[in-house]
């Protein structure tokens, strides 16, 4: 039972990552694929890793497969915040495609920049 419960997560996370393979293909912004790149391939890699650790006995190895969840889990929302925030800077294209500009006010403006 524990390893037909371990093959559907697996099963379920590698299609999670080509989900978001898919995604960083078809979107057209920076900020799309960002989410695609995030979301669901942080998911995928959680579940193959639970998947995994059903499947290892030792537990000192279940705990280092935690600990890998939670640094992926903890780092890759930094990770597309500041690929974010980098599109974002990148020039007035990336902006103009943005409906509420909550990041207008932390950007200096562009005249007293340049003077």
């Amino acid at each position: 039972m524990l390893t037909v419960l371990s093959g559907v997560l697996m099963i379920t996370g590698a299609l999670l990552a080509v989900i978001a393979g898919a995604g960083l293909q078809r979107f057209e912004n920076v900020l799309s694929r960002m989410h695609a790149a995030t979301k669901p391939a942080t998911l995928g890699l959680a579940l193959v890793l639970i998947g995994a650790a059903i499947q290892i006995p030792d537990p000192r190895s279940g705990v280092k497969l935690l600990l890998v969840i939670l640094l992926q889990f903890s780092t890759a929302p930094v990770g597309a915040h500041l690929v974010g925030r980098a599109a974002y800077g990148a020039g007035p294209e990336m902006r103009g495609r943005i409906d509420v500009d909550e990041l207008a006010m932390d950007r200096p403006e562009e005249s007293s920049a340049s003077g």
